[in-house]
């Protein structure tokens, strides 16, 4: 395992969890890029979208809390498991969890890939549905 990727996933995770804007983009490599897999609209590649984007989670979610609940090293690379949870300034509840892939080459997060989702609630379209061909009402 490497020690170097092991404390940038932890000064990361610290990052999110203290709400510590700067110390989050220190993690994060200038020419950063996001893929996103399942959504390839969302990829984007620059740490300038990266602040974008973590400016908009803290403002819109201000107690988030973030969970590493697995984390698997092998040289540059980190496997993440994690869980996102907080209550958004409209009241609504945040649930989010899956797996982020970094890859993490001299001490900065170079490229990620994305595989987040909601937590389905009781009342949302299950997967049965959708196979179905039910969603949707």
């Amino acid at each position: 395992m490497s020690s170097n990727t092991k404390d940038v996933v932890d000064r990361f995770r610290r990052a999110m969890n203290d709400h510590d804007l700067d110390e989050l983009l220190a993690c994060f490599h200038e020419d950063y890029r996001s893929e996103t897999p399942a959504h390839p609209e969302r990829s984007f590649t620059g740490r300038e979208q990266v602040r974008e984007n973590w400016v908009n989670m803290f403002e819109t979610t201000p107690d988030l809390d973030v969970e590493f609940r697995r984390t698997a090293i092998d040289g540059d690379e980190a496997w993440i498991e994690l869980r996102m949870r907080g209550t958004q300034a409209d009241g609504a509840r945040l649930d989010v969890r899956g797996v982020v892939i970094k890859g993490i080459p001299d001490d900065r997060i170079e490229w990620g890939r994305i595989y987040l989702d909601p937590v389905q609630r009781a009342d949302d379209v299950t997967w049965e549905e959708i196979y179905a061909g039910r969603e949707g009402g």
